[in-house]
């Protein structure tokens, strides 16, 4: 069956498409002899295609593994020279070139899905297929709703303005906070970019999950090989996305008509893992300043409750109470002897 070249170029681990594409038009690849034109289809069970003058063979078969990148190492294919930091590809004992889902730089952690499958290499990494890439994102001191709001419509760099993200508050007090960012772009170092910008540097950066893969047990220098299962996880993006496109239409309408977009709740999920944060709704305002009464500083604490006790509390040990009566106690059925003077009032009469 005859398919695009640049399709079976990926496909055999040469170059993602759009790489392929500018080999193609280079001048660079031949079909049966002749140069190849961009558009051009082949079936490589029967005719020749040549790249540079070595034959495009038969796609091997597809492989996916999941790595966890630790600090200090590097997601490029090759070393640099002047570089001695390994790559997270010499960590795989795969021969044969292999595409990175997800590059981090190397002061990041988390999750990073190597595979010789360019084709789905290409639309889970590139901005315009809008895939999900989720952080967990260590920040100095405790970011205000209004930076939050901000941040998630968007903050300008010299790229320009940075795409749409969601941002769940996890825990967080004065000295710093953890939050989790969804994101559908990922441009050179944009999460610690943003954070200094805002005025929250970043402590620590963590890759969870790409699309609905998670991280899961994997600890650092790490890999597994995929199952089905988790390969359509991979390809299924965030439920954040979601409320990622609602903003982004609101954003957009907003700005079409020149008003300021209305903020969109900061949610903050609770109870889901031993990091997050089961404070009460009114102690996660309190931290967020987010105060009822704007007219005070901050919202007055409720006094303390004692717990009920019957009778009237004595504190003179014991003094106070009311005698026992004489004889010692009394048995069941018998009139009490001391205490009140008044005589006992007779059966059928009335006082």
């Amino acid at each position: 069956m005859k398919e695009r070249l640049q399709k079976l170029m990926a496909m055999s681990g040469i170059a993602s498409r759009r790489a392929s594409e500018d080999l193609i038009r280079a001048g660079r690849v031949r079909v049966n002899g002749k140069t190849a034109q961009l558009g051009d289809q082949a079936d490589l069970s029967a005719d020749v295609v040549e790249v540079d003058g070595t034959r495009l063979n038969s796609p091997e078969a597809r492989v996916y593994y999941a790595v966890h990148k630790p600090r200090n190492m590097l997601t490029s294919p090759t070393q640099r020279a002047d570089d001695n930091r390994k790559t997270v590809l010499q960590l795989i004992p795969h021969e044969g070139h292999l595409f990175s889902i997800g590059r981090l730089d190397a002061d990041s952690e988390g999750l990073v899905v190597l595979t010789n499958d360019g084709e789905l290499a290409q639309r889970l990494s590139h901005p315009r297929y809008k895939h999900t890439k989720t952080y967990r994102v260590l920040v100095e001191g405790l970011p205000r709703t209004e930076t939050l709001e901000k941040w998630q419509n968007g903050v300008y760099l010299e790229e320009g303005r940075t795409a749409p993200c969601q941002i769940d508050v996890i825990r967080g007090d004065a000295k710093e906070t953890v939050l989790q960012v969804t994101m559908t772009e990922g441009k050179k170092r944009q999460i610690r970019r943003i954070g200094a910008i805002l005025g929250h540097p970043v402590k620590r950066l963590t890759r969870r999950a790409i699309g609905c893969l998670e991280l899961g047990s994997l600890k650092p220098n790490e890999w597994r090989t995929l199952t089905d299962p988790e390969i359509n996880l991979l390809k299924t993006p965030s439920p954040a996305l979601k409320l990622i496109r609602k903003r982004a239409a609101m954003l957009k309408a907003a700005r079409s008509e020149g008003k300021k977009p209305e903020p969109l709740p900061v949610e903050t999920p609770r109870g889901t893992g031993k990091d997050d944060d089961v404070r009460s709704e009114r102690q996660r305002r309190y931290a967020r300043h987010e105060y009822e009464d704007k007219g005070t500083s901050a919202p007055e604490r409720p006094a303390r409750r004692r717990p009920a006790t019957s009778g009237k509390r004595r504190d003179d040990g014991g003094k106070g109470r009311r005698p026992s009566p004489a004889g010692g106690s009394r048995k069941p059925g018998s009139r009490r002897t001391g205490g009140s003077s008044r005589p006992p009032r007779k059966r059928g009469t009335r006082p």
